[in-house]
């Protein structure tokens, strides 16, 4: 019956068309008076976490949900006479879309400064994407989508393309000396790049389930010196200039339209069905995957709010920035390390340029230095 009437409840659900909203707040235009007895529609693949007072109490999953205000149909209306007739006891539902997100985009805006073991200083751009999705519901609508009325992947791609950068130029500054290294370190890059996102992710209710990158570019004069090194590094050994010319020989009878490019077809595409198997299982398995405990890594039911096993709080509200404790809803201090639970981490300044990077970071983006 919608969220703007006097006399009937509300059935509150949502749906998303677009594909890209990660959250969305019923009432769209704010707060409401949503009354006593009021349905709750949950689907598969959503969340709703409910706000009374100005306070998110619980977090709702799959099903239908009765509300409980002390907003009673007509009767409210004549109590909230002294208001202009608004009733004070506001509510609203934040629904949080679970799915997984994939594609999305992140990228060096400008180039980020590396200090090479070879070349001296030089900037990089990079490129990439990654996969994320919810699964604090409340610790994301609380620490990053605040009173927003809807948030979509658009809006969260530039902060936590920021962060991935920043924590992408500490990884090269850590795992690598010279850029002439970089064709075989891709796969490295991306697990502990992946691995160092988790911590910063987590603090706001997300998971980074995949991270890829794409490239990582040089600038001109750099990549003419590591075309140069490598066309060095074939020649001087016979062996691997032989396998060149082997492998360019095989490419041309490829192209062509005789009897062996013929037989050269046939045998790839003998090999391809023999591989794809393989990888669709992998991407089933890995699609498959239950999470369990952070803290005991044991399965858990999906509605609990603690782990069964060792009692750790599933369901977070508020994480402390200093030493990410879990917090309780109306916790004013961490109760671990005494940190105001409303205090945000400050922006480390570089001593050397004085950019501002991310609390925590090692290197600079801009002038590439050692910052701790």
């Amino acid at each position: 019956m919608g969220t703007n009437n006097v006399v009937f409840l509300e059935v509150i659900e949502w749906f998303d068309d677009s594909g890209r909203a990660m959250v969305q707040r019923i009432p769209g235009s704010g707060s409401g008076e949503i009354k006593i007895g009021a349905q709750l529609i949950v689907r598969e693949s959503q969340a709703a976490v409910f706000f009374y007072g100005g306070r998110a109490y619980d977090a709702f999953g799959v099903g239908r949900h009765t509300l409980t205000t002390a907003n009673i149909p007509v009767l409210n209306k004549i109590l909230s006479l002294p208001w202009g007739f608004t009733s004070p006891l506001r509510a609203e539902v934040y629904f949080v879309n679970m799915k997984v997100f994939p594609n999305l985009k992140w990228g060096t805006r400008d180039p980020v400064a590396f200090k090479d073991s070879q070349l001296g200083l030089i900037r990089l751009r990079a490129f990439g994407m990654f996969n994320v999705r919810v699964i604090q519901p409340v610790l994301f609508v609380n620490s990053l989508v605040g009173t927003q009325g809807i948030y979509t992947t658009e809006e969260i791609e530039e902060y936590l393309n920021r962060v991935i950068v920043s924590r992408f130029n500490d990884l090269m500054g850590e795992k690598l000396d010279s850029v002439f290294e970089l064709p075989g370190r891709y796969d490295l890059l991306s697990e502990g790049l992946m691995a160092a996102l988790q911590k910063d992710f987590s603090h706001f209710g997300l998971c980074l389930s995949h991270l890829y990158i794409n490239s990582v570019t040089p600038p001109p004069e750099v990549q003419k010196a590591i075309d140069d090194k490598s066309r060095l590094a074939v020649f001087d050994d016979l062996n691997r200039l032989i396998r060149m010319k082997t492998a360019m020989a095989f490419e041309k009878a490829s192209e062509s339209q005789g009897e062996s490019g013929t037989g050269l077809g046939m045998g790839l595409g003998m090999i391809m069905p023999a591989m794809l198997p393989g990888l669709l299982a992998n991407q089933e398995s890995a699609s498959n995957a239950v999470s369990g405990c952070p803290d005991c890594s044991k399965t858990v039911p999906a509605d609990a709010r603690f782990c069964p096993h060792c009692g750790h709080q599933l369901l977070v509200f508020h994480r402390c920035t200093q030493c990410s404790k879990n917090l309780p809803p109306s916790a004013a201090y961490c109760p671990r390390c005494g940190h105001p639970a409303d205090r945000k981490r400050e922006p480390a300044g570089c001593p050397h340029c004085g950019a501002e990077n991310l609390s925590d970071s090692i290197y600079c983006n801009r002038c590439g230095e050692k910052i701790r």
